[in-house]
């Protein structure tokens, strides 16, 4: 039996499950920085949490978050399995359209609200961050949402090199 291609020319399938993997494996990195004390990108992320570091927002904002982001690269590298097949991969589908807009709605629509000023900010929100929640925070959860969104649709779907079972290719 043939394996799924790898690599470069690897099948959509396997490249959207890694690249949600990646995305996912970054964003735990970058919790667990803040959570043992980097501060770099926090304050524009975070705000007044950033420097008050309440012990709820390490733990859960930092910590869990972190977890999260790695049960996210687990999901996304189920994602790629070509050979997972039955009820864990319908599962695993199921999850990844979940994470996927999860994200999308996360990334979408703190845009909009950010760019149609529909919640009138508070003053605790500075223009430093809401310029960087604009130019990078919700276009990188908007990137995750599609990677997830498309390991997902991809997930199960059989490549030309891949034989149909009992074919006998």
């Amino acid at each position: 039996m043939k394996r799924a291609p790898e690599g470069p020319g690897a099948a959509p399938a396997t490249l959207w499950g890694r690249i949600a993997c990646w995305w996912a494996v970054a964003f735990a990195a970058l919790h667990f920085y803040w959570a043992v004390g980097g501060d770099a990108g926090l304050s524009i992320s975070a705000g007044p949490l950033a420097t008050e570091r309440p012990l709820w927002f390490v733990l859960a904002g930092l910590w869990g978050v972190g977890a999260l982001c790695l049960l996210g690269a687990l999901l996304a590298w189920l994602l790629a399995r070509s050979r997972l097949r039955g009820a864990p991969a319908r599962l695993a589908r199921w999850l990844g359209w979940g994470a996927g807009a999860l994200l999308l709605a996360r990334g979408i629509g703190v845009e909009v609200l950010l760019l149609t000023n529909a919640t009138q900010l508070d003053t605790s929100v500075s223009a430093g961050q809401r310029a960087w929640t604009l130019a990078l925070w919700n276009p990188w959860f908007i990137a995750g949402g599609l990677a997830f969104g498309l390991a997902a649709r991809r997930s199960g779907r059989r490549t030309d090199a891949e034989p149909l079972p009992g074919s006998g290719r």
